[in-house]
């Protein structure tokens, strides 16, 4: 019998708890083996050092060969604890998600634009969000390109390409979620993005060749004397004035050496992360078109991650001016800075023209896996069949992504061809504005490459255009009817100039008096027809679904309704044709108290 998919993250979740208990005992063992190492090694080379020194000595010496192996291991194993516990965090999340709880999750709200298309209207962003619901990115480059790939549909050979790369990504769990781990770790942000980018385009200091010359004569003259020193050959006194001499030396070119230190401290531990999340993805063999490219981005001659290493080892070098002795030793003797920025420079000439493709191939790589992820949570979801002809739209079993299948009711529902307006009548609460988002939001994710909550859907690259959601904007003084009137706006305007766009409109001209409404809508149909656009409307106004008679190759009625008994409604959400019959809003007024 196959596991649900429950089952499987339950079944990881208890692998992962059992190694992190694992570990966390192997940790208290070594944490006593560090102790017993000192305590019985000093204990036992003090005991034996006057009978036999050494005996003493060598005790103690294995003593402390014992301790730094035990604190080798405790670093690998505390490593392995980090990853058990980001891998139980992450199969927690994904049960937290699949039952439909993930309100906590970052809501995105801060790529939501002023003015956008749809956005707002199909809850792209924010609350119980489709962000919310698909993003399993860490770095805040991956999260910024999700957005917006929720906001710019991909061309049709991108559609295609990531539809492909997703597929091959999707069955492989543990690699998906090992990606996820190591973003996890050190989350790579946009200051340090920009910090990487200051210094590559930055002067850095003692760029003239000759100061690699130095670099090979100084500690060839600071060595030899302190040679001199150590045989007689200089007085204590003169050494230490050379000593003196070597340290200002340091300290006066160190000090130009200060901003560029600066200016990329702290942040070895965020480009470490993009380090482990390349290696991760050299280390994958790949096939579909869209993997294979991104492959290469990264790839030079050497790879991206051995790159980074190098780059994450000048820096740790240059971490130990932090320690005064060492800074002192370092700087007077080998001008340890002035290696460095060196070093520094001359990986920058080899690299610095790969670093922003490397970042923006680990977000493209973290998109892919959210979309594989969301394809893995829902085997039952289709990719959609993408077709050139404008305009085709034919979806069966279509539901909202968001709502729990145990509750969603799936409707089908077809469109073809231009000039084409399909008026859906319906009822209070009867399921118009849910099925409208439905269609919204499966449009947004077949545009992006990935499934959608179908099972079946074929359509054209379209621009989608929406007006569900108004609320006036006391800040500019706008009022909810002009706004309104903003939205319907830009529609026409994009129309008028023959975009391929696809319009679904929800209680269109609400914010005016019914004759008015009626008057406007009536006309604003009209137009979308005659300038062949395609258009889904709810609405209440029933004898808008009149003018089906005046334009029966282009206008469709549909309808949602309710069962009355007695004095309760049932509501079956399913889409039928024709024009609604059934009203309810005064058995709802009724209900609160309102004589009707």
């Amino acid at each position: 019998m196959e596991e649900s998919l429950l089952e499987i993250y339950q079944k990881r979740v208890q692998e992962f708890t059992s190694n992190l208990d694992k570990h966390k005992k192997i940790r208290s063992r070594l944490g006593w083996i560090r102790l017993f190492a000192i305590v019985i090694s000093f204990a036992l080379g003090f005991y034996f050092f006057p009978r036999d020194p050494f005996i003493g000595v060598g005790i103690i010496v294995g003593g402390l060969v014992a301790f730094l192996a035990a604190v080798s291991a405790d670093a690998k194993n505390n490593a392995k604890i980090s990853s058990n516990e980001r891998m139980l965090l992450i199969n927690n999340e994904e049960i937290s998600i699949h039952n439909h709880k993930y309100n906590h999750r970052e809501n995105g709200l801060a790529y939501l634009p002023h003015e956008h298309p749809y956005a707002a209207d199909l809850d792209l962003f924010g609350d119980y969000s489709l962000y919310q619901y698909i993003n399993r990115c860490t770095s805040a480059q991956a999260k910024e390109l999700l957005s917006q790939q929720l906001m710019h549909p991909l061309s049709f050979d991108a559609i295609i390409e990531q539809q492909e790369a997703i597929k091959e990504l999707t069955p492989n769990l543990h690699w998906r979620q090992e990606t996820i781990a190591a973003g996890l770790e050190h989350s790579l942000t946009k200051s340090t993005e920009i910090r990487i980018e200051n210094w590559l385009q930055s002067v850095m200091p003692y760029s003239r060749k000759i100061w690699s010359v130095v670099l090979i004569i100084y500690p060839l003259l600071t060595l030899g004397s302190l040679a001199a020193f150590l045989f007689d050959y200089f007085s204590s006194q003169a050494f230490s004035g050379l000593v003196g001499l070597y340290f200002i030396t340091g300290l006066l070119i160190s000090k130009n050496i200060h901003l560029t230190y600066t200016s990329l401290t702290k942040i070895e531990n965020e480009i470490s992360t993009l380090r482990k999340q390349l290696l991760h993805f050299e280390q994958l063999e790949v096939t579909s078109p869209l993997l294979v490219l991104l492959k290469q981005n990264i790839q030079d001659g050497r790879k991206a991650s051995d790159n980074i290493h190098e780059l994450t080892q000048v820096l740790n070098r240059f971490d130990y001016r932090l320690n005064i002795l060492a800074y002192f030793v370092l700087n007077s003797f080998l001008l340890w800075d002035l290696r460095q920025v060196i070093a520094l420079r001359t990986w920058r000439n080899k690299n610095g023209k790969n670093v922003a493709g490397w970042i923006k191939t680990i977000a493209h790589i973290e998109v892919l896996n959210s979309l594989s992820t969301l394809a893995y949570n829902h085997p039952s979801w289709v990719y959609p069949t993408m077709v050139l002809d404008h305009f085709t739209f034919s979806a069966t079993n279509v539901g909202h992504p968001l709502i729990d299948e145990r509750k969603r009711v799936d409707n089908s529902f077809a469109t073809k061809g231009t000039g084409r307006v399909s008026i859906i009548t319906g009822s209070n609460m009867a399921g118009k504005s849910t099925f409208l988002r439905s269609i919204g939001v499966n449009v947004v994710m077949a545009q992006m490459g990935t499934v959608i909550c179908a099972s079946s859907f074929t359509l054209s690259p379209v621009q989608l255009y929406t007006s569900m959601r108004v609320t006036d904007n006391l800040a500019e003084n706008t009022s909810t009817f002009y706004a309104e009137l903003k939205k319907l706006k830009s529609i026409i305007d994009a129309v008028k100039k023959q975009e391929k766009i696809f319009i679904l409109l929800d209680e269109i001209l609400r914010g005016t008096n019914s004759l008015d409404r009626h008057t406007g809508s009536k006309a604003l149909i009209k137009q979308l027809i005659g300038q062949s656009a395609v258009a889904v409307i709810a609405t209440h106004d029933v004898e808008l679904a009149a003018l089906e008679k005046s334009y029966i190759t282009s206008i469709k009625n549909y309808h949602f309704d309710v069962q009355v008994e007695g004095e309760e409604l049932y509501f079956d959400y399913k889409l039928k044709n024709g024009v609604c019959q059934s009203l309810n809003a005064s058995l709802l007024m009724k209900k609160i108290g309102i004589e009707v």
